[in-house]
């Protein structure tokens, strides 16, 4: 019993501390602008106003950078979803030379940190005059987002019973055929799972949008804009912090959706691998 409490407390501290940052922001977008430039910090707001996301949301290009993030994220997230899901078929249910070192290669590019192409991808943009191209942002959240999603999707695959293809090609489908009818049904939950994932990735990606994203300003995405937010209203916090929570809204949304497929989705993608 003591062992299960100190494990419940330390579980309780846990969601605590991880929570706290986001408490603070929400509370920080409603609070009057009095309480938050009060030298004495509250943790309650004595009232409430939404004049803060009235601000945010009247600033000038906010739909559009809202729009660029939808616009890059979902192409890059879609184009990684399309590529991975052959690759994982030909992964987890062909036999062909290479196919080793071809998933070696994968998990490698899984590992390394995206953080050390920041160099090699500036080149290739500049050198393709890709700079300032939105397209280029693409690209590079698809190259993000593909190892995972190909890993996961493989994974998930292997769990489904090779015998319902069969089955299905005895009852005169063709391969083609009897993926689309029979197994890509059953992926449903594992290409939510890999979606919501590759979404949350692109969608709060900063590093590369900032350095690809240079002279046109018109095409930043929300996390870049949101860094630039308080040059704009100087120490107005209360605005940071409703565009901040704007931006958060719809992983958040997008995740309680759907959060029970995607648990099925994680689960019966890790039972063989």
């Amino acid at each position: 019993m003591t062992r299960r409490a100190a494990l419940n407390v330390a579980a309780l501290l846990t969601i605590a501390i991880a929570a706290f940052p986001v408490y603070w922001m929400l509370i920080t977008a409603l609070k009057p602008t009095r309480d938050i430039q009060s030298d004495t910090p509250r943790f309650i707001p004595t009232a409430v106003t939404l004049d803060h996301f009235r601000t945010a949301i009247h600033v000038d290009g906010f739909w559009t950078f809202w729009a660029n993030s939808l616009t890059v994220t979902l192409s890059g997230v879609l184009m990684a979803l399309a590529v991975a899901l052959f690759s994982a078929f030909a992964v987890a249910r062909l036999r062909w030379k290479g196919r080793r070192p071809f998933i070696l290669m994968v998990f490698i590019a899984q590992m390394a940190p995206w953080e050390a192409l920041l160099i090699p991808v500036y080149i290739i943009a500049r050198d393709t005059d890709m700079l300032d191209h939105l397209a280029m942002l693409s690209l590079v959240y698809f190259m993000m987002t593909l190892p995972f999603t190909i890993v996961t999707l493989r994974s998930f695959l292997a769990a489904i019973p090779v015998d319902l293809e069969e089955a299905a090609q005895v009852d005169g489908c063709s391969r083609a055929q009897a993926f689309r009818r029979v197994v890509f049904p059953l992926l449903a939950p594992g290409l939510l799972a890999t979606s919501l994932f590759g979404f949350i990735t692109a969608w709060n990606e900063f590093a590369f949008a900032n350095m690809l994203i240079i002279k046109n300003q018109e095409d930043r995405t929300l996390p870049v804009w949101l860094s630039s937010f308080k040059n704009v209203f100087g120490t107005d916090w209360g605005a940071t912090m409703a565009a901040s929570t704007l931006f958060m809204l719809p992983v958040l949304a997008i995740f309680l959706i759907l959060q029970g497929r995607v648990t099925t989705g994680l689960t019966a993608g890790a039972v063989k691998g």
